[in-house]
């Protein structure tokens, strides 16, 4: 390659870290001594009172899950507690992760709703395995959850997409989920939808139909992972593992400890 060649592209490069860190700067995100490398060296230390072992937990994950939620949910210092990752894959074993709404648990698993045109639901179709995970940073508590997905009932969707805020219903319709959009295009679909049922977003009510391509997933569980914090990284983990189903159908669970 030639010195001329080289040097080129070493401008060129030169160029779009400058351009970069121009507009980082204007955005007020960096100043001028900033580093290119992030490294995080700060060591922060968990603290919870109680102990997790197989022995203290409910022999069910989800007896367990309903214990650890009702706590969470009453502590006015965890933010949005149903807040939990959820991780896909493609058939090709390409992940992707995103952050949803847990919004129902019931004797079979842990329920979430959205566009099954989207990205996670095509994803879940193809491959209908997932996993989830909460994160409870106030309280130093997580639960990780893997299993197989299924489809809720038509009735059970309609249940809940009749108790969502008007203007949620209306975005149900308006939004093509995962898909790419112009700056406007979304406003203008709203629009649309609130003149086609006659409704605006600020009504508190209006007859707004569930749409066929949205609904609820259930990630029924074949692995549950109750995880405590503890000073030194010596955290308290328990899992679940599903073996089998009793006589009657129910879910037989075994319960061990892993090490942190």
């Amino acid at each position: 390659m030639s010195l001329t060649r080289l040097a080129s592209q070493a401008s060129i490069t030169k160029l779009r870290i400058s351009s970069r860190r121009t507009f980082l700067f204007k955005c007020g995100l960096m100043d001028a001594v900033a580093p290119e490398k992030i490294v995080v060296t700060t060591h922060q230390q968990y603290h919870t009172s109680d102990l997790v072992s197989p022995t203290t937990v409910a022999p069910s994950p989800l007896d367990q899950f309903r214990v650890w939620f009702t706590e969470v949910s009453q502590n006015e210092s965890v933010k949005e507690p149903e807040a939990m990752t959820l991780s896909t894959a493609t058939l090709a074993g390409i992940p992707s992760a995103r952050i949803v709404l847990f919004k129902q648990l019931d004797s079979r698993g842990f329920i979430f709703f959205t566009n099954y045109s989207s990205r996670k639901s095509q994803e879940l179709l193809a491959n209908p395995k997932a996993a989830l995970i909460f994160y409870w940073r106030e309280v130093h508590r997580s639960v990780r959850v893997v299993g197989r997905v299924e489809k809720v009932t038509r009735e059970e969707s309609e249940v809940y997409f009749r108790s969502r805020p008007i203007g949620s219903r209306l975005g149900a319709w308006a939004s093509k989920q995962s898909t790419v959009v112009g700056e406007t295009d979304l406003h203008a679909r709203v629009d649309k939808f609130q003149q086609r049922f006659g409704v605006s977003e600020s009504d508190v009510d209006g007859e707004i139909p569930l749409p066929d391509f949205w609904g609820g997933w259930r990630v029924v569980p074949e692995e549950v992972e109750f995880w405590a914090g503890k000073p030194s990284r010596l955290h308290d983990r328990v899992r679940y593992l599903l073996t089998g189903e009793s006589p009657d159908g129910a879910p037989q669970w075994k319960i061990e400890r892993l090490a942190p």
